[in-house]
């Protein structure tokens, strides 16, 4: 009897009718046949970071855990392909292996790699993309059972839609990913009142290779993280008291690691509307909150992308997500932020909780039904979505 499966913060559990752990391309392609064939589905099951219900199935869930490795790399071209089980901690350290990195990460690397592409995760830094920039192509087992390569040369409207897909369009088995030459990065965190951060945002977005904050709502202080290459970018900032630095490889100073253990929403708002929707955001936290949440709002940036599904596209971003201790109610704290996200433009990250549906999701992103045209045409019967996909998707 298959056991019950539980994300990383605890809020989601559920017991599937199977685990399946495929050792190659041929059987997986069976797992999809023989689901559809039975009027079943299929979901994979990554790190089970995502907050949201994606996996939740009571059918068939796929780990790709024995999918790892390299597949091949490309030196001249800064290319690897790697098998789609690795997480972002594994596949880093092949990276630096190869003299390569990923252009950015998140907070964390306790992702799948795969699933870190398929839900938009991203890092910070206003030139900096969602991590999903980096796929390029790879291979899939499609929803009607077929094994797909995929190359941006040739399609790149599919890399496009597959670039965030949730899941929906393909099982990915590799993923060729463009990537830079390994980098250093010198990691600095300050602390400062919110206010002194506020005042000079813009300065510090502008003036650091990747820069964030976390606003801690009963003390008022706002933690600022820094990274740049070395020597380069603010080397001092006079409103604030330098609390900590380290040097490394990208992959060993971007990621932090993390005991306690949250769940998360974030909203990805136009930049140029967030800091007064952080405004709103931290007087309502004040007002309500500030005794029972003693969990710090985190403000990032991210560049503008043109992904179907991408909750930056079209658009400059900065993000804006609450955590709440794991095991303590949060609804109620998210449920009453919400509304002020969304007044201000804002599109839910979808890993993230968040409350909306196919109806209010489709007026937010340009190209939602040349997405869900291209997912019916590729898994025509339904077979890569469960309950939950149904609902967000209007299926």
């Amino acid at each position: 009897m298959p056991q019950e499966w539980t994300n990383w913060s605890g809020s989601l559990r559920f017991t599937p009718g199977s685990v399946e752990t495929p050792a190659n391309e041929e059987e997986l392609r069976e797992i999809v046949l023989r689901a559809a064939d039975q009027g079943r589905t299929v979901r994979v099951a990554g790190a089970g970071h995502s907050s949201t219900p994606l996996v939740e199935t009571e059918h068939a869930l796929v780990s790709m855990e024995r999918f790892k490795g390299l597949a091949s790399h490309d030196p001249e071209r800064n290319e690897a392909t790697v098998r789609s089980g690795l997480m972002l901690k594994e596949a880093g350290a092949i990276f630096r292996e190869l003299n390569l990195s990923m252009a950015n990460l998140g907070d964390v690397d306790l992702q799948s790699l795969v699933g870190a592409i398929g839900t938009g995760t991203h890092g910070t830094g206003k030139d900096l993309n969602i991590l999903s920039s980096h796929l390029i192509g790879g291979r899939m087992v499609t929803g009607a059972g077929e094994i797909v390569p995929f190359d941006i040369e040739d399609d790149p409207e599919l890399v496009k839609a597959l670039r965030v897909s949730l899941g929906s369009l393909g099982i990915f088995t590799e993923l060729r990913l463009r990537l830079l030459p390994a980098f250093k990065l010198e990691r600095k965190e300050w602390c400062t009142h919110i206010e002194g951060c506020l005042a000079h945002l813009d300065e510090l977005i502008e003036g650091n290779r990747n820069f964030d904050f976390y606003w801690y709502p009963r003390s008022d202080e706002a933690k600022l993280r820094t990274l740049n290459p070395p020597s380069e970018g603010m080397r001092d900032i006079p409103y604030a008291t330098l609390q900590k630095e380290m040097r490394g490889f990208s992959h060993e100073v971007i990621p932090r690691h993390r005991d306690l253990k949250f769940d998360e929403m974030e909203y990805f708002l136009p930049r140029e509307a967030a800091p007064e929707c952080f405004l709103k955001v931290r007087r309502r936290v004040r007002e309500r909150w500030r005794k029972k949440v003693a969990w710090r709002v985190l403000y990032r940036t991210v560049a503008a992308d043109d992904y179907y599904l991408s909750a930056a596209t079209g658009r400059e971003s900065a993000t804006i997500s609450l955590h709440h201790n794991a095991g303590l109610p949060f609804w109620d704290y998210f449920k009453d932020i919400e509304p002020i996200l969304l007044d201000y433009g804002g599109r839910p990250h979808w890993a993230k909780k968040h409350t909306r549906r196919a109806g209010e999701l489709r007026s937010m992103y340009p190209r939602w039904d040349e997405f869900m045209a291209l997912r019916r045409r590729m898994d025509p019967d339904g077979v890569l979505l469960n309950p939950y996909l149904r609902e967000l998707f209007g299926e």
